[in-house]
């Protein structure tokens, strides 16, 4: 779709979400970015206003800068495609199955693609009994990871140690989740790869000075996460952690840009999520590898504006 077809851009940010913050600096930054490549911009945001209250005549194209629930989880997107107006990133259903760690990892594993082992939890069926029943049958060993099933920026994913702390944390995510994810603990690298346009554009890696890349490592200085880019991988490893992001990207059938999060332990990759809707901010991933490139911000958010459509 050409330049001129899209004149007035609506960059849709905020929202209701855990990262309504991340979601706002995202948003701000990408019509910024717009507006110095001289497009009309105006900014709508969901927490004050409908989604239903945007009108067709008004803007030519979306631009999604939402994160999280309601934004990044094919809510949003079927308020979209109801609309008719051609919007940026991926479509409801790829949109939906991403978000959803359950979905995901089982698609994932059906092509192929290595996840830590998990099981489900589940709020009405839980106890410590069955909890304890499930890592022996599934195999999973301290340490372990409880995150809920569609939350995005690691919010409310924890690390644990021993059965004491994880059973008392299950039982307290339950009281905010209908289930929740027990998943294996994966050690070794921290590799993030960005994928536009169905292109593997590059893989970083990250050395966080907390105990994983939560939401603090991800959106905050002072955490003073380390980023390497290009990712210190021998060459052919670091090809194949870029197929498979793009294959992980196709599999979900997703549109613009994706990032995905990688652990690279004895020699293998496992996939602990995708993200259709990553960081737009100056300290995410997506841009950073973007730029090392040769892609600037200004053009990597054009480059995701000129691939909006619908039926996506």
């Amino acid at each position: 779709m050409s330049k001129k077809k899209f004149k007035r851009v609506l960059v849709v940010l905020g929202g209701t979400s855990g990262e309504r913050a991340i979601s706002f600096e995202s948003g701000k930054a990408c019509a910024k970015a717009l507006k110095k490549k001289k497009y009309s911009v105006s900014l709508f945001d969901p927490k004050f206003e409908n989604l239903n209250l945007i009108k067709k005549n008004s803007t030519d194209v979306i631009f999604n800068a939402l994160h999280g629930k309601d934004g990044e989880d094919g809510v949003a997107q079927s308020y979209f495609e109801y609309l008719r107006i051609p919007y940026t990133h991926s479509g409801v259903i790829s949109s939906f199955n991403s978000m959803n760690k359950v979905i995901s990892k089982e698609i994932f594993s059906k092509n192929k693609i290595l996840t830590p082992k998990y099981f489900i939890l589940d709020k009405n069926t839980f106890d410590s009994k069955i909890l304890k029943k499930n890592l022996k049958i599934k195999k999973i060993k301290f340490p372990i990871v409880l995150k809920p099933i569609n939350e995005g920026s690691s919010l409310g994913v924890e690390i644990f140690k021993n059965f004491s702390n994880l059973n008392r944390s299950a039982k307290y995510l339950l009281k905010k989740y209908e289930q929740i994810i027990v998943e294996q603990f994966i050690g070794g690298q921290e590799i993030q790869v960005a994928v536009l346009n169905n292109k593997p554009i590059g893989a970083i890696e990250l050395v966080p000075k907390r105990s994983f890349y939560d939401y603090k490592a991800k959106y905050t200085k002072a955490a003073k996460t380390k980023h390497i880019m290009p990712a210190r991988l021998k060459k052919n490893k670091y090809k194949e952690v870029l197929y498979l992001a793009n294959k992980a990207h196709k599999v979900l059938d997703c549109k613009g840009v994706t990032r995905s999060d990688f652990k690279f332990f004895k020699n293998k990759f496992y996939i602990l999520e995708l993200n259709t809707q990553p960081g737009m901010t100056n300290l995410s991933l997506a841009p950073e590898i973007a730029s090392y490139s040769g892609i600037s911000f200004e053009n990597l958010v054009e480059k995701i504006l000129l691939d909006a459509g619908l039926n996506r």
